[in-house]
């Protein structure tokens, strides 16, 4: 039993930093340290919701070679639970070269590999027995298994009674909305970044960007601002939640951190509100260390963080 399924994209994680500038064509840049990180959404989210004190499955495929061999080897020790990642001769494991900044914003260059083989047939049903919430953890990078596919996946989670959510990764290949409508009136959480809400609606403000995911059928929307925060419509109530400061080391992996802390808040009952929060505090954690997830801490250490960064009453509600 797991309390949230994570399926979705799986990734072997290049991590080299920091990149000033990148070489012309036969030279070479220096760098201070390149590193192999577990990455990609399910893998990220997973890992840190068993940082936060949860149970956490990660449904996915990798490539039937070394870096699948290590990418599950890594979240066994990290307390994941892999049964139902499926290994494939039809494609390498998926691997990004992330180049991080002196500010430690990123950059990626991707294979899509087992992410882009994984369809349908692939999916296990019985992963979703005894499980409270599935989510979708980087949509629009599994094209074998973006639009319907999905939305059959999500059809039989609402009628098993989970909570669905769902995030969505940048879409090169610019299929968007085509590929993502089918799924939106099962989804009861979407959580998209900002930018990614533009390319999705071509809206400029959070709460017009919202509105147009809600009526497509989403129940509640959280917008990932970055450092601003983020913004939740449900129905005609709506939330922005500041940010908490901090010295950003490594941003990547920040959203799904932030993911796996509004989960978090879902499973423990708390209002959205309280969700975003912790949420913020998740992902804000997560950017003061290297690497997807590495900053997370338990779930008391997060709210102690979280007290300490809010004023006087409301800190005051999360040391009740």
């Amino acid at each position: 039993m797991s309390d949230v399924l994570c399926l979705g994209i799986i990734v072997a994680d290049m991590v080299a930093k920091p990149v000033t500038s990148l070489p012309q064509k036969g030279e070479l840049a220096l760098v201070e340290s390149i590193q192999l990180h577990n990455g990609g959404c399910a893998a990220n989210t997973a890992t840190a919701l068993v940082k936060l004190g949860f149970t956490a499955s990660v449904c996915g495929m990798v490539g039937n070679d070394g870096l699948g061999q290590v990418l599950i080897h890594n979240l066994i020790n990290m307390g994941v639970d892999t049964r139902y990642i499926a290994k494939t001769d039809r494609a390498d494991t998926s691997a990004s070269m992330v180049l991080v900044d002196a500010l430690g914003e990123r950059s990626f260059i991707h294979c899509t590999g087992g992410n882009g083989a994984f369809q349908l047939e692939d999916f296990p049903e019985q992963s979703l027995e005894n499980t409270k919430i599935l989510h979708i953890a980087g949509s629009l990078l599994m094209p074998a298994f973006d639009g319907e596919p999905c939305a059959e996946v999500l059809r039989l989670a609402k009628a098993k009674g989970l909570v669905t959510a769902m995030d969505t990764a940048w879409d090169d290949s610019g299929r968007w909305m085509k590929a993502l409508a089918p799924c939106l009136p099962y989804v009861d959480l979407f959580i998209p970044s900002l930018a990614e809400a533009k390319a999705l609606t071509g809206l400029e403000n959070p709460q017009e960007m919202a509105r147009v995911f809600l009526n497509y059928g989403v129940k509640n929307v959280v917008i990932k601002l970055g450092s601003e925060g983020c913004y939740i419509l449900s129905g005609d109530t709506e939330y922005r939640i500041a940010a908490m400061a901090v010295d950003a080391v490594d941003a990547t992996g920040a959203g799904d951190c932030f993911v796996a802390g509004f989960l978090a808040g879902v499973l423990r009952g708390f209002p959205l509100e309280r969700c975003g929060q912790l949420a913020n505090a998740v992902g804000a954690m997560s950017v003061t260390s290297v690497g997807a997830a590495t900053g997370v801490k338990s779930l008391a250490e997060t709210i102690a963080f979280l007290s300490s960064n809010l004023n006087r009453q409301e800190g005051q509600w999360w040391q009740q």
